[in-house]
């Protein structure tokens, strides 16, 4: 048992095998999960997806990458479909410095009403962030975001990072393939650095494929080779970190 808390089954490169790829899935024995849209178009293929699967849930947001097409309609709109009862997040949400042409004051704009949102319906937010860590952890402090809480999604950053997310934002850490790389030092820091009852694991696929397989798609079966890295790293069983991962999740998100 195991859930893979953020996979974009909704992508494109998924769509001539859909089916053999989530019964792989669930051959290995990831049970549920959570797929992310994260623009009109993912959403809305999210929102399909959770009517046709039981074990698919869905967290809806809007990228930063995007955030100079966010518009108060498409506000309104992730609002009314946040009421779903398999919509269980809001997100990805966040903030992206790593592209030049995209405005910082526009992405932290969408950023802190996308907050607002996950309080008013009062579900935990998922976070994006490249290379904007301390501008990502002041807004979340100034707009109160521990109130609902959250993940740090894909994390990269250090132990003492993600000390300063779980003490003062009650958010969890999420880590994705790249635990798995060779010379993955801060992942690998990380996953032995956090309470375990704050871990997190997920793919992020078809993106951040692990080792052994980078350079080919990702899918959600392989979140077990994330968690399977973890417990290697933290010297516990595999089924200690499925379990415990598995109750974090739910937790969460209320399942």
């Amino acid at each position: 048992m195991l859930i893979d808390t953020h996979v974009h089954l909704n992508a494109d490169q998924y769509d001539k095998d859909l089916e053999d790829v989530i019964q792989r899935a669930l051959d290995a024995g990831v049970d549920r999960m959570f797929v992310v849209g994260f623009d009109t178009k993912t959403i809305e293929r999210a929102m399909r997806l959770i009517e046709d699967y039981d074990f698919i849930y869905a967290i809806i947001g809007w990228h930063p990458v995007d955030a100079i097409d966010f518009t108060e309609e498409r506000l309104a709109w992730i609002e009314k479909l946040a009421k779903h009862p398999k919509v269980i997040g809001i997100g990805e949400m966040g903030l992206d410095y790593h592209w030049d042409k995209l405005p910082k004051d526009i992405q932290k704009e969408v950023f802190r009403k996308q907050i607002a949102l996950a309080k008013r319906v009062k579900l935990p937010i998922v976070i994006h962030n490249r290379e904007a860590t301390q501008d990502c952890i002041d807004i979340l402090m100034e707009e109160h975001a521990e109130e609902v809480g959250g993940i740090m999604h894909s994390f990269s950053g250090s132990p003492e990072i993600a000390d300063v997310v779980i003490n003062k934002l009650n958010f969890h850490i999420s880590l994705g393939g790249p635990v798995t790389f060779k010379n993955a030092k801060q992942p690998k820091e990380v996953a032995k650095h956090v309470p375990l009852e704050r871990l997190l694991v997920e793919t992020d696929a078809p993106y951040l494929t692990p080792h052994p397989y980078r350079g080919k798609r990702n899918e959600p079966a392989r979140v077990v080779l994330v968690a399977e890295e973890i417990a290697r790293l933290r010297g516990i069983s595999y089924e200690e970190v499925a379990r415990q991962t598995t109750e974090n999740a739910e937790k969460l998100f209320g399942l």
